[in-house]
């Protein structure tokens, strides 16, 4: 699979993310490297402990990489959950969460599909 095959699977829109960042060669570096960013396992680690500053950096963090790269639906899901922690309360972040997770397995999935 195609880099631009992928982001056609998930609906996102691959030519306006290269002409933000200049060119398919620094999308493709940039968007391969993402399944090696560590902030979803410290999201991951942070929410389990109950540690809400470190998983809302770390949920902020994948929200503005996703921003970046036109990762909408992980940039969405990562966004809800944001501002849900914002307000430095974990009630309600479960099911938030949870689309998180479900959105960034799709793409990783995606992503290691693609050559």
């Amino acid at each position: 699979m195609t880099l631009k095959e992928m982001y056609d699977a998930l609906h996102d829109d691959y030519e306006g993310v290269v002409e933000r960042l200049g060119s398919e060669e620094t999308v493709h570096s940039i968007a391969l490297k993402f399944p090696r960013d560590p902030n979803y396992a410290l999201l991951t680690e942070s929410l389990a402990e109950g540690n809400i500053e470190t998983a809302f950096r770390a949920v902020h963090t994948i929200k503005g990489i996703c921003l970046n790269l036109g990762f909408n639906r992980l940039y969405r899901a990562a966004y809800e959950l944001t501002e849900k922690l914002r307000r430095r309360n974990l009630d309600g972040t479960t099911e938030l969460f949870l689309n998180v997770k479900t959105e960034y397995v799709t793409l990783i999935s995606l992503i290691e599909q693609v050559e």
